[in-house]
């Protein structure tokens, strides 16, 4: 749901130049099928080895139903063309989130 939220925004993205790319454990085979079944305009990193989750602090432990367990955290970054972040969205609200992003880039 959240890729879908930012596919959904994609088009204002664009309109203001912002870059729009996601990562997650999967391999290039799954995310491959992930972008056909949801038409995607983006490009989805593989980090198979969670490389990128650690550098972004977004691995780590998660619970569910009274149980912990290590896992991707569900994260998104906005990065200004310097490279520095600007925003870091830890609660993902999946059907406002394009617009939460898009209002972050206007601040």
């Amino acid at each position: 749901k959240q890729a879908c939220s930012l596919r959904d925004g994609f088009s204002i993205f664009e309109e203001k130049a912002i870059k729009v790319l996601g990562v997650s454990m999967d391999d290039e085979k799954s995310h491959q099928k992930f972008i056909s079944k949801y038409n995607l305009p983006f490009t989805l990193l593989a980090d198979t080895n969670h490389a990128i989750a650690d550098a972004f602090e977004s691995y780590g432990e998660k619970q569910f139903m009274g149980k912990t367990y290590t896992s991707v955290l569900r994260k998104t970054f906005l990065i200004d063309e310097t490279g520095k972040i600007k925003k870091v969205f830890d609660k993902v609200k999946v059907e406002e989130h394009a617009g939460e992003v898009l209002q972050a880039f206007g601040e």
